[in-house]
């Protein structure tokens, strides 16, 4: 079939890939537009846009997703299906343009966590299992009919880099099925069901501060949610430490917030039991083992 893709992130750029190297056809991508980055603010490209160009396949980059120009350059592709993944929410002027119509990737198990960070909520909500899915594009954002879901249990050891990278291959896999299924036809999307909808809204800085006062199973799931990036954070000192690893410790006791150190640990007390910390950064250094941490700061 022939596909225009749009799309930012690394997320997408394996989904693309596995387009790419399949029977399908991409007439062109569409991202967002070049940014300055780093000291000398020079322009770099989406990931999405450096596959791309190294493809020589032909991008879009429109500053208005309205611009009658650009859906002019969308229509004149004649393709038969809009393939989305990680991008802007796309207006009905967009998304009505192919026959086949335009379908979304979303790193969740519709309807849960429809939002900008699925993968981020569904750790920190303590899931068990989680998948992608596949569904046809509709106004209200993340409701559309569903094509296609893959599940993927989540191992008690994932954090958002390890469940970013199996999500991105499983919806690779399933974005192909879904453009054969597509191109076959005679297939009944299903609706979503409303009433199971749960969000997954954009991770802020709030969402990110460490409250001790919270279960250590809750609050190791939150340092999981964000691990690598942005990373869970506590204060201490006046100064900022993020966690980016650690368990939950069910022997000992202490108060709630109170740390104990020995010559390799750090143990911090919860509403219930205790976190360890595994891997922290202190404010301004790199991110270490707490035995690396320990052999120039403490927490005491």
């Amino acid at each position: 079939m022939k596909i225009v893709f749009f799309g930012t992130p690394d997320f997408a750029v394996a989904v693309l890939k596995k387009i790419y190297n399949s029977e399908n056809q991409i007439l062109a991508v569409v991202t967002v537009s070049d940014k300055p980055k780093g000291r000398g603010r020079k322009l770099s490209f989406s990931p999405i846009k450096e596959f791309a160009v190294e493809k020589k396949i032909p991008v879009l980059q429109p500053e208005n997703l309205k611009e009658e120009k650009f859906l002019t350059t969308l229509r004149s592709f004649k393709a038969d299906v809009f393939v989305v993944v990680a991008f802007k929410i796309l207006p009905f002027a967009v998304y009505s343009i192919p026959p086949k119509g335009s379908f979304n990737l979303h790193a969740s198990l519709l309807p849960k966590y429809r939002g900008a960070a699925p993968i981020h909520w569904a750790l920190i909500k303590g899931e068990k299992e989680t998948g992608v899915t596949t569904f046809f594009l509709e106004k209200k954002v993340d409701t559309g009919n569903i094509i296609l879901q893959k599940k993927i249990a989540i191992d008690e050891n994932d954090n958002l880099g390890t469940l970013y990278e199996k999500l991105s291959a499983l919806g690779a896999e399933a974005t192909l099925e879904t453009l054969e299924i597509i191109r076959r036809g005679n297939f009944q999307p299903l609706p979503q069901d409303n009433a199971l909808a749960t969000p997954a809204p954009k991770i802020t800085k709030e969402i990110c501060k460490i409250d001790w006062n919270k279960p250590a199973d809750e609050i190791n799931n939150l340092i999981r949610g964000l691990s690598p990036s942005p990373g869970a954070f506590f204060e201490r000192g006046g100064k900022i430490y993020k966690v980016f690893k650690a368990k939950t410790v069910k022997e000992g006791k202490l108060g709630i917030g109170e740390i104990k150190q020995t010559k390799k640990e750090v143990f911090v007390g919860c509403l219930d039991s205790i976190l360890q910390i595994l891997e922290i950064q202190p404010e301004g250094r790199k991110r270490m083992t707490t035995e690396e941490f320990l052999r120039g700061y403490s927490l005491i």
